[in-house]
């Protein structure tokens, strides 16, 4: 049921878009031009943010691969980018319908602001590689194991689980080093239940090493039990340093929207067979440290990697880290999709994204959007930070989504001047 009336909940906002510009279609065609571009630029920022938001295949993903191009987005940030995308793609129809000069003159602005930000991109590239790489006294290892999904439908051997992503992590106990495991890795054991553990970890890893991994939790809070998707922070002897409750869920994936009411008629979650989890109160950088590692972190668990503008009021962090489970798009491009929107947050931010993903891909993306290190799709290994250029704050995770408002109302000012000027 929610493979049908999902898809079909999403169709809704395309019609409302082809709806609405039939109503407020102006005979200007620069008005027209403006006006479709701020339906569709507006409704698909209330797509990003309705019900948690749904901000998949923005125009602005057309160019992923256009690192210099998107180098923008560390201003402007996605949903402004991807207003002016729209725009840009819609120009050539402004070009066929023109009356005037001034569609011409329209479309030459376009394609002059076009060159202005690969300008910009290259000149931000070349400061960024103009600065000192500095050689961490750490390690971060993200770990991409590829264990099947299998894991959370039957009984599986834990323990098996635990010893391949050790193995994999290789721990060396000499080098201080921070290993990310991925979303749900080990899906029978709670947080609370990792210390059964705690002799095999003490003897793979050193005293100076941390390990991070996606876990669920449970909490009793009034007589009721809650379960999160947690991220949880251990020390070598399976101390829990720091948790981390996922805060942005994934809608029919971890939780029904009213639920009361949609669990009646057969709604359930995908990835857990109880009770949607509960989100969690706030997301904050968490401090990892230690006599050999003293840093903030970012987390961000899966979905939450997808949100523009919506990270932490606090960038006052050193990385972000992201653990993932892609095994749930199959074999498909939406682990490719959802490792894309790394490279849009890295840029946004200003800050390096270490990925670990399950069924996915891992890697190191640096603030420039550049994959410095990847696993392939699918494939079992990792990827290390070891050392980094220290770079500002992108100003867009400094003001975020505000400046789309401004966009957004510049936009609505010219669409009247254009249509005034025509009345007159």
């Amino acid at each position: 049921m929610t493979v049908v009336l999902l898809p079909a909940f999403l169709a809704i906002f395309y019609g409302l878009i082809t709806y609405l510009f039939s109503i407020f279609y102006s005979k200007n065609v620069v008005g027209s031009f403006l006006i479709f571009s701020v339906l569709f630029g507006t409704i698909e920022f209330i797509r990003g943010s309705i019900l948690t938001g749904f901000p998949w295949n923005l125009i602005a993903f057309s160019f992923s691969d256009s690192i210099y191009f998107i180098q923008i987005l560390s201003i402007i940030g996605t949903y402004s980018f991807n207003l002016i995308c729209i725009s840009l793609f819609t120009v050539p129809a402004l070009f066929l319908l023109r009356k005037s000069r001034k569609e011409i003159m329209v479309c030459f602005f376009f394609i002059l602001m076009s060159v202005g930000f690969l300008i910009f991109g290259n000149i931000k590239n070349n400061n960024f590689h103009s600065l000192e790489s500095i050689k961490n006294s750490y390690r971060i290892k993200a770990i991409s194991p590829s264990i099947s999904l299998d894991r959370f439908y039957s009984k599986q051997d834990e323990l098996k689980i635990i010893n391949e992503l050790i193995e994999l992590s290789a721990p060396s106990k000499k080098e201080p080093t921070i290993f990310l495991w991925p979303e749900g890795i080990i899906p029978d054991s709670y947080v609370e239940d990792m210390s059964m553990h705690k002799n095999l970890f003490f003897n793979s890893f050193g005293d100076n090493d941390i390990i991070i991994m996606g876990l669920n939790s449970i909490e009793n809070v009034d007589d009721k039990n809650l379960f999160f998707n947690s991220m949880a922070v251990f020390n070598n002897k399976l101390d829990l340093l720091k948790k981390y409750n996922k805060t942005n869920l994934v809608p029919f994936g971890e939780f029904i929207p009213f639920e009361n009411i949609l669990s009646l008629i057969g709604f359930k979650t995908i990835t857990n067979e109880y009770q949607s989890f509960s989100r969690g109160k706030h997301r904050k950088p968490i401090n990892i440290k230690n006599n050999k590692i003293d840093l903030d972190l970012l987390p961000l668990i899966c979905y939450e990697i997808i949100y523009s503008g919506r990270l932490s009021k606090d960038n006052s962090f050193d990385y972000i880290v992201n653990i993932s489970e892609d095994g749930w798009f199959g074999n498909s491009i939406g682990p490719k999709q959802h490792f894309s929107h790394s490279i849009f947050r890295s840029i946004e931010s200003g800050k390096y994204i270490i990925r670990a993903a399950n069924n996915g891909i891992s890697a190191v993306v640096n603030p420039l959007g550049i994959v410095e290190q990847k696993t392939k799709f699918g494939s079992r290994g990792f990827v290390e930070l070891l050392e980094s250029r220290r770079v500002k704050s992108a100003p867009f995770a400094i003001y975020g989504n505000k400046l789309f408002l401004i966009l957004i109302l510049l936009y609505i000012f010219l669409t009247f001047s254009f249509i005034k000027s025509t009345n007159e």
